[in-house]
């Protein structure tokens, strides 16, 4: 389980995976979470751009990150 603390308000999700070392590149999160691969708060999300905020719990192949 991976832990982001937040500098701003928010963290875009296609940042977050990956800050938390899930994915290579931006492009990797792009095709992982329009393949419907990541969910966040348990359901699937297909926007990179989706703003995560302390409490979100993002999931992608079995890996979990909190967002703080």
């Amino acid at each position: 389980m991976e832990t982001i603390k937040l500098k701003g308000e928010y963290i875009k999700l296609g940042q977050a995976l990956k800050a938390a070392g899930l994915v290579g590149s931006g492009v990797d999160a792009k095709y992982a979470i329009e393949d419907g691969l990541v969910s966040v708060n348990g359901e699937t999300e297909y926007q990179r751009g989706k703003k995560l905020r302390s409490g979100d719990t993002v999931t992608f192949e079995g890996n979990t990150i909190n967002i703080e």
